[in-house]
């Protein structure tokens, strides 16, 4: 059994009903939001939180996700997440997150970046010694996910969109649209046929700015193979691009 570093969190979580799709297959959101859950049960337990933070004017924003999924569960059955942050740079942490079934297989992985922000000028800044002192709780590289870095083809047409405008229900705790359904969003934009007879299997995610109550916004895809697309979510008020995607499915 993979066992996080003391610096690291893991917890079991059991899918629920509002969590599947027709399939009985728990969907990308729903796994999303439970890593996301562990990680801020994680950062709450070391003091990291955007609470803890609050006071000294600094937050995390998740900026990249890259997910690979070797199977989704499925209506009532036991997973274990595990999460840890892996190393800290200048103004960046390293996260991973791992999905284990009852036999203790690995489902699903992500490696993922956040910046530190300061709260009051938006911008990025350093991280403080408060912080990176914790870097000697670092797990050893060799027990960490690999880092998947890939080279982003052009977005050149168009071929599947959907609008959404971004509700009160749809915000964070932070006052922006949940990074979750920034992922949804674009995954609505998709052929029937991907969506009704396939699986997730690569899911590379580029966060890029904030959304904000009432704004409207595209989900704009580009078919570059059969099974792999390029996503966007575009804000048309100021033609701002807010993120991007590239899956593979199968």
């Amino acid at each position: 059994m993979f066992q996080p570093p003391e610096i690291g969190h893991a917890t079991r979580f059991s899918i629920r009903t509002s969590e599947i799709d027709n399939r009985k297959a728990a969907t990308v959101p729903a796994l999303l939001r439970l890593m996301h859950e562990a990680a801020m049960e994680n950062v709450l337990k070391i003091k990291l939180s955007v609470w803890d933070l609050e006071p000294h004017h600094i937050s995390w924003v998740l900026i990249r996700k890259n997910l690979i999924i070797n199977r989704l569960p499925t209506l009532g059955e036991s997973v274990r997440v595990v999460t840890y942050p892996v190393r800290f740079e200048k103004f960046f942490t390293l996260r991973d997150y791992r999905v284990y079934d009852a036999h203790e297989t690995l489902i699903a992985g992500a490696t993922s970046t956040w910046l530190l922000m300061d709260t009051q000028t938006r911008r990025m800044t350093r991280i403080p010694s408060f912080i990176s002192n914790l870097r000697d709780q670092m797990p050893a590289p060799e027990n960490c996910l690999p880092q998947t870095d890939i080279r982003w083809p052009d977005f050149e047409q168009t071929d599947f969109a959907q609008s959404f405008r971004v509700g009160w229900h749809d915000l964070d705790f932070n006052n922006h649209l949940s990074n979750v359904l920034y992922v949804q969003w674009m995954l609505e934009a998709l052929p029937d046929d991907i969506l009704q007879q396939t699986m997730p299997q690569k899911i590379y995610l580029n966060f890029k700015t904030e959304a904000r109550w009432k704004e409207e916004l595209v989900a704009e895809t580009q078919q570059l193979e059969s099974k792999q697309f390029l996503h966007r979510l575009r804000r048309p008020s100021d033609e701002k691009i807010l993120a991007m995607a590239y899956t593979t499915w199968g």
